[in-house]
């Protein structure tokens, strides 16, 4: 823990946890506002797919942006950007009954600010740390993001209950404002990258392509994270919300579930801290094979406990793999291209996300539930096992400590 005693750090820290508090909270809100307004799991496959093409969009022109004119600036203006239009959503919901339309805008407006923010993320924690301590803040900043997960959704079941959807919203884009307050006041040390260069834009593009295809285990786990977004999250977060209802108990039981998932992930960040497994994507790789139980006992009308259960072991995997995987990059990739080769896997992961959400729902009412959401666990174990056999997967080694070399 000792890496918050580092300023920079520990007044980012502040501030992202904050953010990601009240957006994990919104995440339920903005469902249950949608189906307590009449809207069908294909209505809210529109919402959350309008969230997901924005950042496909624009995350590759963030991450150029990001490593050129700096992270901290990238971030600032996505974190105003996003409270606008979380503001603009808590009103309209407070107001009455907003239109599908309304809720996807600014679901898109919100979109693109993650867009920016994103590819960031990573350069601006090695800008503001040191490469011996990284690796602990990564964790943190895992951990944080999973105990938002497991404050978030419970807190928001309560209070959509209680106070209904539109104040949960208006949390939310005070959180941004805060996070936006924390990164003004951030100063990133000087010689770190984040100087405007004198290549074009596109130029720099190539080069943060470059960097990225020429690692085969970043490629092809890349890949992996895209089929599983369409495949598996995807339909898992659509659905889950819909069988919640259905036969789980409603807002608070699906809060419950998002709960222990990100008890999970936290649990796996705080137990990655002070860990450098030798074969750090071999380490990622493995967690990935418990992401299948969620979906598939939800599939099998499993009980609360059970998909709990089944969740709490999901997001460990996912927060012990997330440290792991971004620290192995942090270690190969050189520092200046961190944000665009952030952005190249981001997109790729995304890029079928709009998909998944626009098609689980019809899917689902054509297939049933319980086979989209079946198929889905198969597939994230079969895929788990393939990307194990790639051998470039399993020859990334963890780097010695010490300065950073480029």
């Amino acid at each position: 823990l000792a890496v918050l005693g580092e300023p920079g750090f520990r007044r980012f820290f502040a501030g992202y946890a904050t953010s990601l508090l009240g957006s994990s909270m919104a995440s339920v809100a903005v469902a249950f506002a949608v189906l307590d307004d009449g809207g069908t799991a294909t209505d809210l496959g529109y919402v959350f797919a309008a969230g997901i093409v924005p950042q496909v969009l624009f995350m590759l022109a963030g991450g150029v942006l990001a490593d050129r004119f700096g992270r901290r600036q990238a971030m600032l203006g996505a974190d105003l950007a996003r409270c606008l239009a979380q503001a603009l959503l808590a009103v309209a919901v407070l107001a009455g009954q907003p239109h599908i339309w309304v809720f996807a805008t600014l679901a898109a407006v919100r979109g693109s600010g993650d867009a920016f923010f994103t590819p960031a993320l990573s350069g601006l924690t090695l800008d503001i740390t040191s490469l011996d301590t990284v690796g602990n803040a990564n964790g943190l900043l895992s951990a944080v993001k999973d105990a938002a997960q497991v404050a978030g959704p419970a807190l928001a079941g309560v209070l959509v209950a209680v106070a209904g959807p539109g104040v949960v919203i208006a949390a939310d884009a005070v959180s941004y404002a805060v996070s936006g307050l924390a990164l003004a006041m951030l100063q990133t040390p000087p010689g770190r990258p984040g100087v405007p260069s004198v290549r074009s834009l596109l130029a720099d593009l190539r080069a943060g392509w470059a960097e990225f295809r020429s690692r085969a285990w970043l490629v092809v786990s890349t890949v992996q994270f895209t089929l599983f977004n369409l495949f598996t999250w995807g339909p898992f977060l659509l659905l889950g919300p819909v069988l919640a209802r259905d036969y789980l108990g409603g807002a608070g039981a699906w809060g419950a579930v998002m709960a222990c998932y990100g008890a999970g992930s936290v649990l796996g960040g705080l137990l990655a801290l002070g860990r450098r497994p030798g074969r750090p994507m071999v380490a990622a790789t493995v967690a990935t094979f418990g992401y299948a139980l969620p979906g598939a006992l939800l599939a099998l009308h499993a009980s609360l406990p059970g998909v709990a259960a089944g969740a709490l072991t999901a997001g460990t995997g996912t927060g012990l793999g997330g440290v792991f995987a971004t620290t192995a990059e942090q270690e190969q990739l050189p520092a200046g291209s961190l944000a665009r080769v952030s952005a190249f896997q981001t997109v790729t992961s995304f890029a079928f996300g709009p998909v998944a959400f626009a098609a689980a729902g019809p899917a689902a009412t054509w297939f049933g539930a319980a086979h989209v959401l079946g198929f889905g666990a198969l597939w994230c174990v079969l895929s788990a096992a393939l990307v194990l056999a790639v051998p470039s997967v399993r020859q990334v080694r963890s780097a010695p400590a010490g300065p950073r070399t480029e």
